[in-house]
């Protein structure tokens, strides 16, 4: 298992280099021998895509959904292949699909906590209590407007001069 698992590195170091062939070909040998190796199954289809063959990177990333029919990463993949590939609705398909199969991680309702605490969460210390300020400051722009001068008569006519 190690030795498939030091071959996948190698193959994901290709990967990132931009060595999309050789990652392939290192992918294809680890699916040869253990054709259930999940991770694998789904670069290779990623690694068509980039080499730009998306017929085969479609039918890797089938592979792969056999293996995870509800894994987000296989619909988002599936959904990024299609629509390079222009098929529109199923690539809203696999989009959809991605997204249920983010909601199906906690299927709790909303506000209900499960068994997993967040460690960080639990050292936190609660917030200081703000003090409110006894009087607050005056708003100038609440103030009310002057009072209307009375009319003078050389002012009768209503300029505001």
């Amino acid at each position: 298992m190690a030795v498939l698992q030091n071959q996948y590195d190698d193959a994901m170091y290709d990967f990132s280099q931009g060595d999309y062939a050789g990652a392939a070909a290192k992918l294809e040998a680890i699916l040869k021998a253990d054709p259930a190796h999940f991770d694998a199954q789904f670069s290779l289809g990623m690694a068509f895509c980039r080499l730009g063959d998306l017929v085969r990177a479609i039918a890797e990333g089938h592979k792969a959904e056999q293996l995870r029919p509800n894994e987000q990463l296989v619909h988002t993949n599936l959904s990024l292949f299609y629509l390079k590939a222009g098929d529109k609705a199923k690539a809203e398909h696999h989009g959809l699909q991605a997204r249920i199969a983010s909601w199906r991680g906690n299927m709790a309702p909303p506000g209900v906590k499960t068994g997993a605490t967040d460690d960080l969460a639990a050292t936190k210390a609660p917030p200081p209590a703000a003090k409110m300020p006894e009087r607050f400051p005056e708003m100038p722009w609440k103030k009310k407007a002057p009072a209307a001068k009375p009319a003078s008569p050389e002012n009768a006519e209503g300029d505001p001069c």
